[in-house]
């Protein structure tokens, strides 16, 4: 007896689904130092804070909840490149890692993406619609950023 291609393909890629589970990367969520996060270094609004933590802090901070679905590969390894990505770039729990010059570029960068759109990226909105931002979200925060790259500036050129 046989197998039809279609069989002998359908064999094959449930083996490959397979053996994919046994290829596993680390899920982390690094201890948290409060004193080194946004929220102890900058004078964060609430409505921000709100903001940071529903549309960014599972990819740019060490809090990540980490969905059912990132234990199922390939899915799995695209969700772990992601955070590892957005943590390695933008890391809001180690603000404190910023020197007041890369901090205020951090900042110019966080309401570049956010008002353009790119932030959260579109492929995480659908799981996640509350990240979604609104127009008076993209607002709050480009307004705070701009408030806080002030106040370094006015830090920095304290006697």
């Amino acid at each position: 007896m046989s197998l039809s291609k279609k069989a002998c393909a359908g064999i094959i890629a449930v083996v490959a689904l397979a053996a994919a589970q046994l290829v596993r990367f680390p899920r982390t969520n690094p201890s948290i130092d409060p004193a080194r996060t946004i929220e102890a270094q900058t004078q964060l609004a609430p409505q921000v804070a709100g903001i940071l933590q529903r549309a960014c802090a599972d990819c740019h901070t060490h809090k990540t909840q980490w969905p059912w679905y990132s234990n199922v590969a390939p899915v799995s390894w695209l969700v772990v490149h992601d955070v590892d990505e957005g943590r390695e770039v933008l890391n809001l729990s180690e603000w404190a890692a910023f020197s007041p010059g890369k901090a205020g570029d951090k900042l110019n960068a966080i309401c570049q993406e956010v008002s353009e759109g790119d932030m959260p990226p579109w492929y995480y909105k659908p799981l996640h619609p509350a990240a979604k931002l609104s127009a008076e979200d993209q607002q709050a925060v480009c307004a705070w950023t701009q408030a806080e790259r002030q106040r370094i500036r006015s830090i920095q050129q304290a006697p």
